[in-house]
């Protein structure tokens, strides 16, 4: 399909019409444990599910009910699961977020998480406690549009790229690390994985490049994925990443992609050549294989705002009738410069809300402004956000507060700004910080703007890329800016038509503006999804209409305080 039928087909969102049908419940029983696996050709120890890494991916359709009963069969740590994208509206204890919605799954123990999928689109799920996701605790969550309804696009097949990055080192060794004094860095990933397949030490395409040795033919892990497709069709490629630290450049030799949902949410489709993609997003492409056939084509990753120390991950797009183990012929794509942010920027921009999608309110109720820097406590370096660096507390947010318990948190307002003098091109004068539990209560039905503020790291000339995702919610992503943000950036939001998502990105030195309704009973995390920076204290955490929350399952919560309280109320 031409690019410009496709503009005249996606055109907007009243296209779509329903024909109401009987949703199903869908029944999953999963097991997660460590198993042995080789991700990019080196034998390592993986965090799976049912014996499978990545997991297996949910498939349900919109209106559908979705029950895993999930065992943890780790035998030395808590387990929860976190259904990215998921708003779990009216079951806010099925978040999957350990210490905010709900204690920790022990060894050995079940928790059964049962939660409505409301909505089509492109999702993903992966442990929340710990650093679990970067062991490979992670899988796809797939939401088609229910019977009877339509896609506001065509095409004819589908392709699913599920992308990650992979250390030889444990979670161990990258968490103790992180928690030393003087801190110790694993260092950058050895891989990028697609679809939990990467490439390390050798190259697909050596023969393109020079001094890199050819991955061994006879290493099944080591050859790659090929996804086959044939001539003078429209595919849908959806695209999640559940990165732990990377973001990412996605090219497909000689195609051109066009965007049409990013997080769950359709959007004006636009052509691109290449397109970014930080942790925690998700994005629906059309591809149109009007290639010639006789070829194979390269589909190439690489590392996006790190000076990249990972070789690109390599897969194929295989043309039928076509070997799949055929090569393709021309090099890979050529990546942009990992610091070219103005190419990034470009196409953050170009992610706009298709026409029919809800605009967000023209009156504010309240403005949050949340500093992010790199910090100092007692000689450990951490994040904060206006100075505090979250920890989380033994008892779940949501437990206590709708049981209303005492000293369960820090009990004080956190800071709703920072200081006017605070200079966020350089490295903070006084870079000493604190650590709290401290929680924002936020007025049930109310709008709120949230201003993510970046700044200078600890060292000078150093502000890193940071990936923001709020859970229970999607968010109007109202634009983005150089510098510290002025009242007189609140003139150049964009009201018309900003993209609605659940993950947003903060450039170096620079801010992103939100705005949400704060309309989904809960307690919520809301963090840089990078996971080492969220270990580190990257996040704060949201509460709203907790009166409404309806009966909590006594296991989301036998611990802390709670667990007396169940205890003497469910003898």
């Amino acid at each position: 399909m031409a690019v410009s039928s496709l503009f005249l087909i996606l055109c907007s969102l009243p296209a779509l019409f329903q024909i109401t049908t009987a949703a199903k419940v869908r029944h999953f029983k999963w097991e997660v444990g460590a198993l042995f696996s080789t991700p990019d050709c080196v034998e390592n120890v993986v965090l799976g599910i049912n014996g499978q890494f990545p997991g297996p991916t949910i498939r349900a359709k919109a209106s559908d009910t979705i029950v895993v009963e999930l065992k943890n069969h780790l035998h030395t740590e808590g387990v929860v699961i976190h259904w990215h994208g998921i708003r779990q509206i009216g079951t806010p204890w099925a978040d999957g977020t350990a210490s905010i919605s709900q204690c920790a799954i022990n060894p050995e123990e079940t928790f059964v998480y049962r939660f409505k999928v409301d909505r089509p689109g492109t999702y993903f799920y992966h442990g929340h406690y710990g650093m679990q996701r970067s062991g490979g605790l992670y899988g796809s969550l797939i939401v088609d549009v229910a019977d009877g309804e339509k896609e506001a696009f065509h095409y004819d097949g589908e392709i699913n790229l599920l992308l990650s990055d992979w250390w030889h080192k444990s979670i161990y060794d990258q968490m103790v690390g992180l928690s030393s004094n003087p801190f110790r860095w694993i260092g950058e990933p050895q891989s990028l994985l697609i679809n939990g397949r990467g490439q390390y030490n050798c190259s697909l395409a050596a023969k393109f490049t020079t001094g890199v040795a050819a991955c061994p033919a006879r290493n099944r892990s080591c050859q790659g994925n090929a996804f086959s497709v044939l001539p003078n069709k429209t595919y849908r490629i959806r695209i999640a990443s559940t990165t732990a630290l990377a973001s990412l450049n996605l090219q497909i030799g000689n195609h051109k992609m066009v965007v049409v949902e990013a997080d769950g949410n359709y959007v004006q489709p636009v052509a691109v050549d290449d397109m970014d993609i930080y942790s925690g997003e998700s994005y629906s492409v059309l591809l149109t294989t009007n290639q010639s056939p006789s070829m194979n084509y390269w589909i190439s990753l690489s590392v996006r705002g790190r000076e990249p120390q990972t070789r690109p991950a390599l897969a194929i797009l295989n043309y039928k009738p076509n070997s799949p183990a055929k090569l393709p012929t021309l090099p890979p794509p050529v990546s942009p410069r990992w610091n070219d942010y103005e190419h990034s920027k470009s196409f953050s921009n170009k992610i706009l809300a298709l026409r029919g999608t809800p605009t967000p309110p023209v009156k504010v109720d309240r403005r949050i402004v949340l500093l992010n820097t790199q910090n100092k406590i007692s000689g450990f370096t951490k994040w904060a956000i206006n100075n505090i660096s979250l920890v989380l507390p033994s008892t779940p947010y949501l437990g206590s507060l709708k049981y209303n318990l005492k000293n369960a948190f820090d009990a004080e307002r956190p800071p709703e700004d920072f200081s006017k003098d605070y200079d966020v091109a350089k490295p903070a004068v006084n870079q000493n910080s604190t650590t709290g539990t401290t929680i924002y209560f936020l007025r049930f039905n109310s709008t709120v703007d949230v201003i993510l503020q970046n700044a200078n790291a600890l060292a000078a000339n150093v502000s890193e890329i940071h990936p923001w995702h709020l859970h229970g919610h999607d968010f109007w992503v109202l634009g983005y800016g150089e510098g510290r943000f002025k009242e007189e950036d609140v003139k150049t939001f964009n009201l018309k038509n900003p993209p609605y998502r659940n993950t947003a990105v903060i450039f170096p030195y620079g801010w992103t503006a939100l705005r949400f309704v704060a309309n989904n009973p809960g307690a919520w995390a809301f963090h840089c999804h990078i996971e080492p920076h969220l270990h580190m204290g990257m996040g704060v955490v949201f509460s709203e209409g907790i009166r409404l929350v309806g009966k909590i399952p006594k296991e989301a919560l036998a611990c802390g305080k709670t667990a007396t309280i169940l205890t003497d109320q469910h003898p």
